[in-house]
């Protein structure tokens, strides 16, 4: 489904990300963890296309995405749900959402109004707040919409860059719900996230990232049962330090 093969990018002359490489398989839900400044945020930039400078192999289905626009990424099926939401704060839920479906709304009308019908069957409370002004939302329903937006594609492939930050616990379990189903019905989903109590549950493999380097690969159910995950980047970073 996705390879990639020694990635690197960044924003400056340095790379942020250096030679990371991983591979995904259909319908598989994978973690990418780190702390804050892993580069993990800057990985998915460059699957999607926006970070200025990259290099390396991206493969989707065994198409190469490299050098393709982020527009074009999209219609191939893979989609990034941002960190903070970002959603249109001036426009309603429906027009936020319709922001997402211009891809799809190329094949018709038709197949654009079954996919409102998905997301909102998948988050009920969009559709009761479909004429709401974005902005007026609570962060959870934000994030609602924002993966909705990204839904509205119809992707093979979703990017979820920290989806349950700041969120009470009871809008987790609420969006964690939608996820499973999604997961259920076998969309390919690539979780980015720093807290391994909240990813490893929810996903099948790991990749661990520290300093733009891929630093740990395991399945998460192993993963779990470390008994120094408490610490495990740091571990992880003493061990990479030169003697």
């Amino acid at each position: 489904m996705l390879e990639l093969r020694n990635v690197s990018g960044g924003y400056g002359h340095a790379p942020v990300v250096r030679n990371v490489s991983l591979r995904m398989d259909k319908g598989e839900t994978v973690a990418l963890l780190g702390p804050n400044g892993a580069g993990k945020t800057t990985l998915l930039a460059a699957l999607s296309g926006i970070l200025p400078q990259r290099s390396g192999l991206v493969r989707l289905d065994g198409t190469d995405l490299a050098g393709l626009p982020s527009h074009r990424i999209v219609e191939r099926g893979l989609v990034q749900v941002p960190e903070g939401r970002h959603v249109f704060a001036p426009l309603s839920v429906e027009d936020n959402l319709r922001l997402g479906s211009v891809a799809l709304a190329r094949r018709g009308k038709a197949r654009a109004d079954e996919q409102f019908d998905f997301v909102y069957g998948l988050f009920p409370r969009l559709a009761e707040r479909r004429r709401q002004l974005a902005g007026t939302l609570s962060g959870g329903e934000q994030q609602m919409v924002a993966i909705g937006r990204a839904l509205m594609s119809a992707p093979g492939m979703l990017l979820l860059d920290e989806p349950f930050l700041g969120l009470a616990p009871r809008v987790v379990d609420e969006i964690r719900a939608a996820l499973d189903r999604l997961r259920a019905q076998g969309l390919t989903m690539l979780l980015v996230e720093q807290k391994l109590d909240i990813a490893l549950p929810f996903t099948q493999r790991a990749y661990v990232l520290l300093k733009g380097r891929i630093a740990m690969t395991a399945d998460s159910a192993v993963l779990a049962r470390r008994d120094d995950l408490a610490q495990l980047y740091f571990d992880l970073a003493r061990q990479e330090q030169p003697a």
